[in-house]
């Protein structure tokens, strides 16, 4: 199995303010999230936050910018490499998201691209099972590219914090 990775960004985006991974990093996490038996083609658009926040109002009806949005593309039987769609990154939320999680950058973008791959490849979180589901698939591909749990991090942080509210 290969990942074939169409990386892109926006004019409006300058990677050194946001802190923006390079491309080996990127196309790294994307393999070892593909979980496919067969060589898939991914488009990764990193865009500004007004560029999510079209993106996010035009196709899920929510106006204000996120950090990942996936666009499943079913692929043509005429042609030998599925496609398995394209991911939207906004560079500006990831980055606030990360500081706000007292997480170092490269793993909240690492994160927010597993879990992308992961849409793409049909898992979500729309109930609680789902949710679980896809949340220890997160923990078990980040683990292997060495980073630890997102979730668990950014609980003890909120749990701290609320911890020194109520001192």
């Amino acid at each position: 199995m290969s990942v074939t990775l169409e990386l892109s960004f926006s004019e409006s985006v300058e990677a050194e303010q946001e802190d923006i991974p390079g491309a080996a990093a990127i196309q790294r996490w994307a393999e070892q999230a593909c979980l496919c038996d067969e060589s898939v083609i991914v488009s990764v658009q990193i865009v500004s936050a007004d560029e999510m926040r079209e993106l996010n109002k035009s196709w899920r009806g929510h106006d204000m910018a996120t950090n990942v949005l996936s666009f499943t593309m079913p692929s043509p039987d005429v042609i030998d490499v599925k496609i398995l769609g394209d991911l939207a990154l906004c560079a500006a939320v990831i980055k606030a998201e990360a500081m706000q999680q007292h997480k170092a950058g490269d793993a909240h973008w690492a994160h927010m691209l597993v879990h992308g791959m992961l849409h793409l490849q049909g898992y979500d979180h729309i109930d609680d099972s789902q949710a679980g589901q896809m949340e220890a698939l997160e923990i078990l591909i980040l683990s292997q590219l060495g980073y630890s749990n997102p979730y668990l991090e950014y609980a003890d942080k909120r749990v701290d914090e609320k911890s020194e509210i109520i001192r």
